[in-house]
């Protein structure tokens, strides 16, 4: 799914969507956050407003150089976007963004089992980089030879500073086409494919054997949480004792799915803490009982953001993970629907571990570090982790 894959808390209607499995009493979706996002949505400005900041002459003089001088076609609406986005941009977070009416509602979209699309999912690395996570099966981006770790540079031609912004003009209409430079292996190349109809899967499972099962979540998006229930019951119903949970290129996306997830695996406790801008600390808590199979979580380091707060939570509580070090995105971002159909989407918060292990640029390090080797058609890390459960 082309997105930014953050840790992203969702609004239906205007109310914040942010319900860890029991946090669904009102009292309890972050307090005085929810209270600091809701005045957000209702229009309150910041405390001091630097709109006074803004030299009105200054912008008179450059409209009216750009328009005598400027050879080529000028939009106003573009220039106007223009100033919107470069005035979030000036927060230099790579997560937070503007994003026209038409951006927000593709952005909004990305979030379904079935949008149009190539098929990626990416994410900005701490070198500024739009690095590929992973590919959906079968989509274009797949059929065109895009794999996780190669570097998306521009769309169209266009480059982009604002992930949301690209994402949005990689997906479009289907039957359309899109071209995308990509950095494949030390080389750029471009690749020219036509959208089509992603019918977005997060959960898979399978029995490996009589006892151990494997799920694997790809994405944390609509109903993520409702699948993995529904393959966890499946492999149990055929007989499982042991679980691999499978995280690996999980980029990550919406919070409330992902916590769904991690209650199936702890008794009542924390599953994150969350820090404001503050220092105020929240928890959010799962119910009690779980699940009795023996489990193992596999990573790698395109597991990040949701999919990190998942493993650090089942790490903190005794479940072992197996494979690579995790991206390190421990940051939790809003979206902020604009009255004007636009939308902004911010970093608001940081999650920790139970432990209160930081993750943002620390990555959750594997109980058992052990990389894949690409060279064999074994699947060491898969191997390492069914050893462990059965063992």
């Amino acid at each position: 799914m082309e997105e930014m894959t953050a840790a992203t808390v969702k609004y239906r209607r205007g109310i914040p969507v942010f319900v860890f499995v029991i946090c669904l009493v009102l009292a309890l979706v972050l307090g005085a956050v929810a209270g600091f996002v809701c005045s957000l949505m209702a229009g309150a400005g910041p405390v001091k407003s630097t709109a006074d900041k803004i030299d009105q002459k200054k912008i008179d003089s450059l409209h009216a150089q750009i328009e005598k001088y400027y050879n080529g076609d000028i939009r106003e609406e573009n220039l106007v976007n223009g100033a919107y986005h470069g005035y979030v941009k000036g927060l230099n977070d790579p997560y937070s963004a503007y994003m026209t009416k038409e951006e927000f509602k593709s952005d909004e979209e990305s979030y379904n089992a079935e949008y149009s699309g190539v098929g990626i999912t990416f994410e900005k690395n701490e070198q500024g980089d739009y690095e590929v996570v992973s590919v959906s099966k079968g989509s274009p981006a797949g059929k065109a030879g895009i794999v996780p770790g190669d570097y998306l540079l521009t769309v169209d031609g266009k480059t982009y500073d604002e992930i949301d912004v690209m994402a949005a003009n990689i997906r479009g209409e289907r039957g359309t086409q899109v071209t995308l430079e990509v950095m494949h292996e030390g080389d750029k190349k471009e690749v020219t494919m036509t959208r089509d109809t992603i019918h977005h899967e997060t959960v898979e499972y399978r029995m490996l054997d009589d006892q151990t099962g494997y799920i694997q979540i790809t994405e944390f998006i609509e109903k993520s949480g409702e699948d993995f229930d529904r393959a966890l019951h499946a492999v149990e119903d055929r007989g499982a004792k042991n679980l691999v949970l499978d995280l690996r290129n999980n980029g990550g996306g919406l919070v409330d799915e992902c916590a769904q997830v991690a209650d199936e695996f702890l008794d009542a406790g924390v599953i994150t803490y969350i820090v404001d801008k503050n220092g105020k600390e929240e928890t959010c808590d799962a119910k009690d009982g779980k699940t009795g199979l023996k489990t193992a979580v596999l990573v790698n380091g395109y597991s990040a953001s949701a999919s990190e707060i998942l493993t650090g939570a089942l790490q903190d509580n005794g479940i072992p993970v197996v494979g690579e070090k995790t991206f390190g995105k421990g940051v939790i971002q809003v979206t902020l629907p604009q009255k004007d159909g636009s939308g902004l989407k911010l970093t608001i918060m940081e999650y920790l571990t139970p432990k209160k292990h930081r993750v943002h640029k620390e990555g959750v390090t594997p109980d058992t570090v052990i990389e894949d080797d690409k060279d064999t058609e074994a699947d060491e890390q898969l191997d390492k982790a069914r050893e462990l459960v059965e063992k």
